[in-house]
């Protein structure tokens, strides 16, 4: 099976890459900057429509896809934001879930069925001060992922997302040294559930907004 990883040279794809391609996946990763060990590599920008839908066409055999681009910005609370902020949070975080969906959706269900995973956040579900336009484009990537699922899962195409609570990682404890990490969830955690549900153990999940948490 190829397995498409979308943003796979973070902390959190770094891991996802270890994991599909040790389970025996091949694994090609679209990025915008970096290599990832492990996989092959392909540059694509994917706020354009258009590179992605050529970078998604040249993968062989695709079988899943994981898209773990998104983007995250503190800032003050609605009323002293702007719309550029909130507007950057949607862009960041649906865009490329477009993008992705409207290049691999068709080939996936051409090809006799597949999956597709993104990835959410707690904090959509249990929003907090200050990051209004992140949890509204995280609400709107479930909602995406339930709307894909409505269009392609007689096609057999399993649409799921995954909304993990802080992620532990080395940029997130510089930033939040004091932090109680009880509620942080490793990437290596995250990865093992976006293997299950791209792997044929998952048949019967989809449309589904799975939480991981952590202890928290």
């Amino acid at each position: 099976m190829t397995v498409l990883v979308a943003g796979g040279t973070g902390a959190l794809g770094s891991a996802v890459v270890r994991e599909l391609a040790g389970s025996g996946y091949e694994v090609t990763v679209l990025d915008r900057q970096g290599e990832a060990d492990g996989a092959t590599t392909v540059r694509a920008d994917l706020l354009d429509p258009a590179a992605t839908t050529e970078a998604v066409a040249g993968v062989d055999r695709l079988e899943a896809v994981v898209n773990l681009v998104g983007g995250f910005a503190m800032g003050p609370k609605v009323g002293d934001s702007s719309l550029e902020d909130f507007e950057k949070m949607l862009r960041l975080n649906l865009v490329p879930a477009f993008n992705l969906a409207h290049a691999a959706m068709p080939l996936l269900a051409e090809g006799g069925g597949g999956a597709f995973v993104c990835v959410g956040a707690r904090a959509a579900l249990e929003p907090f001060s200050g990051a209004a336009g992140y949890v509204t484009a995280k609400s709107g990537v479930i909602t995406f992922v339930k709307a894909l699922d409505a269009e392609y899962r007689d096609a057999g195409v399993r649409c799921n997302a995954v909304l993990p609570s802080i992620i532990d990682t080395p940029a997130n404890r510089e930033a939040m040294p004091s932090s109680d990490r009880a509620g942080w969830v490793a990437p290596e955690q995250i990865a093992q559930v976006i293997r299950f549900l791209i792997s044929p153990d998952s048949e019967v999940v989809s449309g589904a907004a799975v939480p991981v948490y952590g202890r928290g």
